[in-house]
């Protein structure tokens, strides 16, 4: 992921467009102490596969497409 200020990033918007296109990320930083204020990414990104550790190769998990979960259920709230 690239780095930018605010102002870099106005300078070269549409250089910095054409690589999110080509996948690349920044993230767009702002001040004296360059604090990141946000990123610009593309749309879509490829989901990396999770590994299942000692189980790999002797089983396998699947998530439907209509799977949902809040952060309340995932934390056990």
């Amino acid at each position: 992921m690239k780095t930018m200020s605010v102002g870099e990033f106005k300078t070269h918007f549409s250089e910095v467009l054409e690589q999110v296109k080509s996948g690349e990320e920044f993230a767009v930083t702002y001040g004296k102490k360059k604090t990141v204020v946000g990123y610009f990414l593309p749309e879509k990104r490829d989901q990396p596969k999770i590994k299942l550790g000692i189980a790999e190769g002797k089983a396998k998990f699947t998530f439907s497409p209509d799977f949902k979960m809040t952060e309340e259920e995932f934390l056990g709230l």
